[in-house]
């Protein structure tokens, strides 16, 4: 295996050179893309009907055609669900990525065209592996397995010709993968891709404890079960006790930060490496690029044209888009995105932050539908983490999964935050628990202390610790396990908290 591990970090090396150039050269690699992506739009349905042919520049492109979401791309995405072809692409589509998203409960189906597995998801995991192995030379990723913790497809029952599948976008990927990516990784592709979550968390744990797995790629809140579960089948005190090579995490889908002292509870590594990624079901975006940072490298050449949306702009009727050129340090935006499986001008309903302008960097700060702003505090994600974090640093807690939602004005009542957490390890006291999360909230966010000085709009958060297990069995009871799912942190309604209330109170 050794000379196995020498060749494959040798080959990975090779894309340094490339990823350098697009460093250096943003702007001119985003203008060709930008050229190729409307060329071979040209011919589609919508791109007869936005005129892509007389389309010259960007100002003309975003005059033209408008920002999208999922609801108004949804008639171009269900013709091709239903068998006809060239709607939004030119070739076929014949993948979709099926996706719950984190803001409502309704399934959304993105196309997945050749050039977006080739160009861009396994592009994507090649990069990772290559910057991975350009900051650690010395890895021994190739002497052991990757294990990939994914989810499952199915046949597209709305194509009456049974010839398309839709699913989570990692077993979208790994259905496609090449020999050689099927070769370094574990489980066995029937059990990666099992559609029954408990069933496939006993049967990976089965497995994949017999592997020599040096490296996990997956959602932290599903690697979480999974680890847990091996630990208690092989009756060991923690994961490095089966898995002695393993050496790195690839995370993503949720920030990692409140999940970190869970993982080196049961990963008791020093030298372990956590690396962040921003994969989604519409392309693959971000990889961290450098060692002890959060931030990722935005990836400019995988056929994905970005646009941003200053968050000032995003509830307007027709908000302005700006290109990378015009980008500003620290400042929130939604992420817009025109790519080669037929996305055009896609709100995917993320909201980032550029940390760096040469080469550009980014960081996920939330959700454009994925905050609390009952009171005008305006909570992101990004937000709830910090205080997070802060909390459980200051009293040795640590948490499994979280949501929050407001506590609206009411006659003689004052409105708030309400918070369902469960806890892994409790925290020394609640009490100081929520008292640092609200101090850390006040800190990070000045609309949100704007609003509780003196109580005046908002008294303090309202804390639950839940039992464990709660947020499986919320999710499970949704039909919401394992994959893309994942559990929506924040909501600027109760109906999250409400259902998980209701669901502990049948108990």
């Amino acid at each position: 295996m050794g000379l196995i591990n020498s060749i494959l970090t040798w080959v990975m090396r090779k894309r340094i050179h490339q990823i350098e150039l697009f460093m250096k050269y943003p702007h001119d690699v985003q203008e060709e893309l930008f050229k190729k992506l409307l060329a071979n739009g040209e011919t589609t349905v919508f791109g007869n009907q936005f005129g892509f042919s007389d389309i010259t520049t960007y100002e003309q492109y975003r005059e033209r055609v408008p920002i999208h979401t999922y609801e108004t791309m949804f008639p171009y995405i269900q013709r091709l669900m239903r068998g006809e072809q060239n709607v939004l692409w030119p070739s076929e589509i014949k993948w979709f990525s099926k996706s719950s998203g984190t803001t409502n409960q309704r399934s959304k189906f993105i196309p997945v065209s050749e050039e977006a597995l080739e160009e861009c998801h396994f592009k994507g995991g090649k990069d990772l592996i290559s910057i991975y192995v350009n900051n650690y030379p010395d890895t021994k990723l190739f002497d052991g397995k990757g294990l990939a913790v994914g989810g499952s497809h199915q046949i597209n029952e709305y194509d009456s010709s049974d010839s398309s599948f839709y699913g989570d976008v990692s077993a979208v990927i790994m259905q496609n993968l090449p020999p050689w990516a099927q070769f370094i990784r574990t489980p066995s592709l029937e059990t990666a891709l099992l559609g029954n979550w408990e069933e496939k968390i006993e049967k990976m744990a089965e497995e994949t404890s017999e592997v020599n797995v040096t490296n996990i790629a997956g959602v932290p809140t599903w690697t979480v079960l999974l680890i847990q579960r091996i630990v208690e089948l092989k009756k060991k005190s923690h994961i490095l006790e089966v898995w002695p090579n393993l050496e790195a995490f690839f995370h993503g889908a949720v920030a990692f930060k409140p999940y970190r002292n869970l993982f080196e509870s049961l990963i008791p590594k020093s030298d372990m490496h956590y690396w962040e990624t921003y994969n989604a079901s519409e392309g693959f975006f971000g990889i961290q690029d450098q060692k002890n940072s959060e931030d990722m490298l935005l990836m400019l050449d995988y056929g994905i044209f970005y646009e941003f949306v200053p968050m000032e702009e995003i509830d307007k009727e027709n908000p302005k888009a700006i290109g990378l050129s015009e980008v500003e340090l620290g400042k929130n935006y939604a992420m817009i995105i025109s790519t080669n499986a037929g996305l055009w001008r896609y709100n995917i309903g993320d909201t980032i932050k550029f940390t760096s302008l040469n080469p550009f960097r980014i960081k996920i700060s939330g959700r454009t539908k994925h905050f609390i702003n009952a009171f005008g505090e305006e909570v992101i994600i990004e937000n709830a983490e910090a205080a997070i974090t802060k909390a459980c640093e200051v009293t040795n807690a640590i948490i499994d999964n979280f949501t929050a939602a407001p506590v609206f004005l009411e006659k003689g009542k004052r409105g708030g935050h309400e918070w369902l957490i469960e806890f892994k390890q409790s925290p020394d006291n609640l009490t100081q628990f929520t008292s640092v999360l609200d101090d850390t909230l006040r800190q990070v966010n000045s609309d949100y202390d704007a609003k509780r000085k003196h109580d005046l709009a908002l008294i303090g958060p309202k804390v639950h610790s839940v039992r464990q297990g709660t947020f499986y069995d919320w999710m499970k009871r949704r039909g919401k396990l394992g994959g893309q799912n994942k559990v929506p942190r924040l909501s600027n309604s109760r109906e999250y908290v409400e259902d998980i209330l209701q669901m502990l109170s049948e108990k």
